[in-house]
């Protein structure tokens, strides 16, 4: 049997370039803008998007594990057990929107009219407390030293952070409320068994994250400017593709 070869292609269909029917401003993809915005111009302009590289699957397998014991209690109406041991009074939403606010592909949308860019983000999960307000969840798992329960000043952790900002923010411009801290469930993969033995062995915290909006508007209106002008944007700092 011939060895399976993929080519790389940076090309894409313009449908899904900046000014195409198909293409949105990500959640993601605004993190693409701050960490460089010349990849950024290049791919959602352009349409050279950077070499690929392969997914984790493994924290991908942790993220819909996780989703099916959240389900369980969101059909139940019940609080999973992480949330009674850290004391929040919530419980997983019920939503006819929920499998569409966590498509990654759909996820929740808003139009912003200033700039006309349409901006969506998938949730991991989204609870709700007594009064009606929203929690903003993401699923995180890595495999570290210590028992994780806040968030660094890494590039990463200032990711997720405002990653559960444009969460809050898109739930806010479709007329909900939604408390200003959000939660990671944090799956932290154990390297100190006897073996491996066909079995990972996690602790799992809930780190609270402050979330921030207001540095949101005035990124769309750069990402904007960014978008529409005709030469190379300067490359990031650090980026290690420039």
């Amino acid at each position: 049997m011939a060895e399976y070869v993929k080519k790389y292609n940076p090309h894409r269909h313009a449908d899904w370039n900046y000014g195409g029917e198909k293409w949105k401003l990500s959640r993601s993809k605004i993190d693409f803008f701050f960490e460089c915005p010349r990849c950024f111009y290049l791919d959602n302009v352009l349409g050279t998007k950077r070499p690929g590289f392969p997914s984790f699957n493994l924290n991908i397998a942790v993220d819909e594990l996780f989703k099916k014991e959240f389900d369980i209690h969101r059909s139940a109406s019940t609080p999973h057990p992480l949330m009674t041991q850290y004391g929040i009074e919530a419980i997983p939403l019920q939503h006819e929107k929920m499998d569409e606010w966590r498509d990654p592909f759909v996820g929740i949308t808003h139009k912003h009219e200033p700039t006309g860019l349409i901006v969506s983000g998938g949730v991991d999960d989204i609870w709700v407390t007594p009064s009606g307000a929203l929690i903003i969840v993401d699923y995180k798992s890595t495999s570290k030293e210590g028992k994780i329960e806040a968030l660094g000043d890494s590039s990463w952790e200032m990711q997720y952070t405002r990653q559960l900002g444009v969460y809050r923010w898109l739930l806010e411009q479709n007329g909900f409320t939604v408390e200003k801290k959000g939660y990671l469930v944090y799956a932290n993969a154990s390297k100190n068994e006897s073996g491996f033995n066909n079995t990972l062995v996690f602790e799992t915290t809930l780190v609270p994250v402050e979330t921030d909006v207001n540095w949101i508007e005035p990124t769309l209106h750069d990402i904007k400017k960014c978008l529409e002008q005709k030469d190379l944007p300067q490359p990031g700092p650090v980026c290690e593709y420039c």
